[in-house]
């Protein structure tokens, strides 16, 4: 694989590429296009890569996992509860409107009535513009996430929104379907599941950017083999993502190349009790676990381009609790299941994706197939992403599949929305569709929200990662690999990161 190069050399590369280099057009593919314009409709990957194109978050992070100004070009701790940003002065929307405090109020306002959200965003009491150009925000007690969370505030623009800004899901909005963003392009085309063209905005604040791309084509093609293809035709410039299975033929073709990173993604099942009476056994979930052989799975279909799972939190989160290991075991398995009086097994539901994840669906085949060994019989549906969410939300089915980046970077992240308590008020649990509920695992959760000293933290995160270990409260698979890969001209590498949006406003294309 070829190595990435480090953060200073690549931006200096692309400052001085940027120099020479003409406008140029990007034509990119990815699995699926977005659902939505609106940044608030969905909390998603596909969400937040739009974002990066059409609007500006206050602050950004960068490949070292710190932050970088944005829209907020400074901040500082006040208090333990008060953050104070400095707003970046003539920044204007794609409207021609000036950007203000006024709008970012506005949109950390939205952002708490926004199901998807307001989860990630309970901590922040108030928002409040002290003048034009500072927002004061105050958390209901000591926050150690306060800049984490400030990634996902991508200022709105009130006066082109208000009085139209309704947030539908998986609906036609306004929102849904115009946009008025800081951000380095605007959209001039859009074809649902066929085509978006991006234009450079020309009034973009950023002028330092090295961005040369004046437009980018977004064509969603869901096969991955098709989407390689395109791009070893040179139909396409960059793609992503990359299967495993044609990693190496993509590293060894002279006019591309590949970007890889370990990723922080976990894959995993979760395991609906409510809908199926077998699953509220913990018995029953912790036999599923030990006869899913997801080593084997992250060997066979994965190709070897993922690591195993025990818990949520991977290496280098506070979470993450060295003590626990994959548990693969037939006659374990087996003996649970007798155990807890279903040895002649069961059936259930299980839905997937088939173009959200890396090999999705395979997985989903691999693991019915392995829980057929003790008994439990899987009526095993697929179907495209965007049809899929809509029946995540309905738990539509007894087995479900979700994956799970942590929005913060930080191992709370997963419990708040993967395993808490499910509040349709407060937006935790928002993901939660095996309705898994555990008082401790939410008390030590909300207790990690406001606790500052990092070492209590770490051992209240890796606490809940043995609960939920103990408790098989859902299947962990395996965190999932990221690869990307372009054409030899374009220079990916400075505006890829682990979070996988690609910061493609700083993309330069050679001729």
């Amino acid at each position: 694989m070829k190595t990435i190069r480090t953060l200073a050399t690549a931006t200096a590369m692309a400052l001085a590429l940027a120099t020479t280099a003409p406008a140029q057009t990007l034509t990119f593919a990815y699995d699926a296009d977005p659902v939505s314009l609106d940044p608030h409709e969905q909390l998603s990957g596909g969400t937040l890569q739009l974002s990066h194109m059409i609007f500006d978050p206050l602050v950004r992070w960068n490949s070292e996992l710190g932050f970088d100004p944005r829209l907020a070009e400074s901040w500082e701790r006040v208090d333990d509860t008060t953050v104070r940003f400095k707003i970046r002065e003539g920044v204007k929307f794609h409207s021609g409107n000036d950007m203000t405090a006024e709008d970012v109020v506005y949109t950390i306002d939205r952002m708490k009535e926004s199901p998807d959200f307001k989860g990630i965003f309970a901590a922040w009491e108030t928002a409040t513009a002290v003048d034009d150009y500072t927002v004061e925000v105050k958390t209901a007690g000591p926050n150690p996430l306060v800049l984490h969370t400030a990634t996902y505030v991508f200022p709105m623009d009130k006066k082109f929104y208000e009085g139209q800004d309704e947030i539908v899901k998986h609906g036609d909005s306004f929102a849904s379907s115009n946009v008025s963003g800081t951000g380095p392009f605007t959209i001039t085309e859009r074809e649902q599941g066929v085509k978006v063209v991006f234009e450079r905005n020309p009034n973009y604040w950023d002028t330092d950017s090295p961005g040369n791309v004046q437009t980018a084509i977004l064509t969603p093609i869901k096969e991955a083999p098709t989407r390689v293809a395109a791009l070893l035709s040179g139909d396409v410039d960059f793609i992503a993502p990359v299967p495993p299975t044609d990693l190496e033929r993509i590293d060894a073709d002279e006019n591309s190349k590949l970007v890889t990173m370990s990723g922080t993604r976990i894959i995993t099942l979760q395991l609906n009790q409510n809908r199926n009476e077998a699953l509220a056994n913990p018995k029953v979930r912790e036999a599923i676990v030990y006869a899913i052989n997801n080593e084997g799975i992250v060997k066979k279909i994965m190709k070897g381009f993922g690591t195993a799972a025990a818990q949520q939190s991977p290496e280098g989160y506070l979470g993450y609790n060295a003590d626990l290991a994959p548990r693969y075991d037939l006659e374990k398995a087996q003996a649970l299941m007798a155990e807890a009086g279903y040895a002649d097994g069961f059936n259930a539901t299980m839905m997937c994706p088939n173009n959200r994840y890396v090999n999705d669906f395979k997985i989903c085949e691999a693991s019915a197939a392995m829980l057929a060994k003790i008994g439990i019989n899987i009526d095993l549906t697929t179907m495209p992403k965007a049809q899929y969410w809509p029946k995540f939300d309905e738990r539509a089915a007894d087995i479900m599949m979700i994956g799970w980046h942590s929005d913060t970077e930080d191992s709370a992240n997963f419990n708040e929305f993967l395993t808490m308590t499910p509040d349709e008020e407060t937006g935790r649990g928002q993901y939660n569709s095996g309705n898994y509920s555990n008082a401790k695992v939410d008390e030590l959760t909300l207790a990690s929200l406001t606790e500052t000293d990092e070492a209590k933290r770490a051992e209240m995160l890796q606490e809940v990662e043995k609960i939920l270990y103990d408790e098989a409260a859902y299947v962990p698979l395996h965190w999932q690999d990221l690869a990307w890969a372009a054409g030899s001209n374009v220079e990916i590498e400075p505006v890829l990161n682990v979070m996988n949006f690609p910061y493609l406003g700083d993309l330069v294309v050679n001729e």
